[in-house]
């Protein structure tokens, strides 16, 4: 790539559009670029362009969709350090965590392409002499994606890379905090030659209209969205009416468990990567801390000497590792929610303020009340919040008090403990000992109010397929 795309991308072409909004460096407070602010009118325009290309692609050969699918990713491969300077610059998050972000990915893409060969059917033993009974898997249709801001790229593949392979069309409304990095992967998947009107990227602020045109228009089959619950349940009930299929990767609020058997000094190492990742502003992110009455002192002032020498700053510099939050909205949320667990009772370790604009101060409060904000709600900065728990059953029921199911993590170096433990937590993802479990050959999803659906995997393919069953007679 040899320069920024600041354009949308529309049936094979980059188009302008008739007005435009600016997308920020939440690290610097400077503008980057400004984009398309298409409108709902342009969404719809976008739908009728994949519904057009449907056909055409759903009937290209599973060969040649692998291939071109495959190009796309080696294109992202060769441009990956500029796609994670983009990305820094409009997420904020460390151009270390931007590179690692664009390889995680890009595996999607390669995974998918390889996958897309074995979309199987099956045969069916008949209940009659003569009959023959087959199933087959058929792409879905014109498929919608909403992608969140805090992973501008990996959100993006884990839905369109599954949805070309196996020959559905798609329309994506990338965040507007975040659309560069959409735009920059739009440009070098036209590079890697999909027919016009297969891959859509509409850039815009009018996220409410375009959910609602995506739920609504009877062109689009399928929705995969990832964002808050609350939107997501709006997108679901807007689905409805037309008796859409709906993938939604919701809220979390994930916990992570230290038991007096584990293993200290790696579950410091598991909570620094599970939590600090992108400032925590991930959606499997720990939120809530469960750590034994006889290890938590121990625990508590090793994961505080660990978040101390954390580097805040600007992710373009050598060694940063933790960026700034997204804007004032996310700032407010973590001063609150700081604030609040003190004014209840907890103790202040580290950290608690702002360090400059929208940059804080990786946090860790000790003895954080039942009742606090932090315990019911998600977070979505860089804040551990450690509560006290005396027995294994406490532990799994606190754990599981949430109307959210996304990821769960613990430390044990007891062997049926794991597996005790694992079995009972209502998660659709455990990380057992370790503090990051995402990857493309794995089914990333949640339960409860945190979503319906996987992505990643062979079931992630599933998603974007429907199954039909074929019966024939003697």
């Amino acid at each position: 790539m040899d320069r920024m795309q600041t354009m949308a991308y529309l049936n094979g072409k980059f188009t302008k559009g008739k007005k435009a909004f600016e997308v920020i460096n939440p690290a610097t407070g400077e503008t980057i670029a400004s984009v398309p602010d298409l409108t709902r009118s342009d969404c719809r325009k976008a739908i009728d362009y994949a519904h057009a290309a449907w056909p055409i692609w759903r009937d290209t050969d599973t060969t040649t969709r692998s291939r071109t699918v495959r190009k796309w990713y080696e294109l992202i491969v060769a441009n990956k350090q500029e796609i994670a300077r983009i990305m820094t610059q409009e997420s904020g998050k460390p151009l270390a965590e931007s590179l690692t972000e664009v390889e995680y990915g890009a595996s999607f893409i390669e995974w998918f392409a390889e996958e897309a060969k074995r979309a199987y059917g099956e045969t069916i033993p008949p209940p009659k002499n003569g009959q023959r009974l087959i199933t087959i898997r058929q792409p879905i249709g014109v498929v919608a994606a909403i992608t969140p801001w805090n992973f501008p790229l990996a959100m993006i593949t884990r839905k369109v890379a599954p949805a070309l392979a196996c020959g559905c069309t798609v329309v994506l409304r990338p965040a507007s905090q975040t659309p560069l990095t959409a735009l920059a992967v739009a440009k070098l998947a036209h590079e890697a030659g999909f027919p016009q009107g297969v891959f859509n990227v509409v850039t815009g602020k009018d996220s409410k209209g375009m959910g609602e045109e995506f739920a609504t228009n009877e062109l689009i089959r399928k929705i995969s969205f990832t964002g808050s619950t609350e939107v997501g349940r709006s997108l679901m009930a807007q689905a409805a009416g037309t008796i859409k299929k709906v993938s939604l990767e919701l809220g979390g609020n994930a916990p992570f468990l230290v038991f007096d058997d584990a293993d200290l000094d790696a579950a410091v190492e598991g909570a620094i990567a599970g939590k600090f990742r992108n400032s925590g502003q991930t959606c499997v992110s720990i939120n809530r801390f469960y750590v034994q009455d006889a290890v938590f002192e121990n625990f508590a002032k090793k994961l505080t000497a660990a978040v101390k020498k954390l580097k805040v700053g600007n992710g373009l510099e050598e060694g940063i590792q933790v960026g700034p939050l997204i804007n004032n909205d996310g700032l407010n949320k973590v001063k609150t929610h700081v604030k609040d667990a003190i004014e209840k009772g907890a103790t202040l370790l580290t950290g608690g303020k702002v360090k400059k604009n929208l940059f804080y101060q990786p946090t860790v409060l000790a003895d954080v009340p039942m009742s606090s904000f932090i315990a019911r709600e998600e977070t979505f900065g860089p804040i551990c919040a450690l509560f006290r728990f005396t027995t294994e059953d406490e532990a799994i029921a606190m754990a599981n008090d949430t109307e959210f199911g996304l990821a769960a993590y613990f430390y044990s170096t007891n062997i049926n403990r794991c597996w005790r433990v694992s079995e009972q937590l209502e998660a659709g993802m455990v990380g057992i000992n370790t503090g990051l479990l995402s990857n493309a050959v794995a089914p990333f999803g949640g339960i409860k109010q945190s979503g319906i659906g996987r992505e990643g995997s062979k079931h992630g393919l599933d998603e974007y397929t429907e199954l039909k069953y074929l019966c024939f007679g003697s």
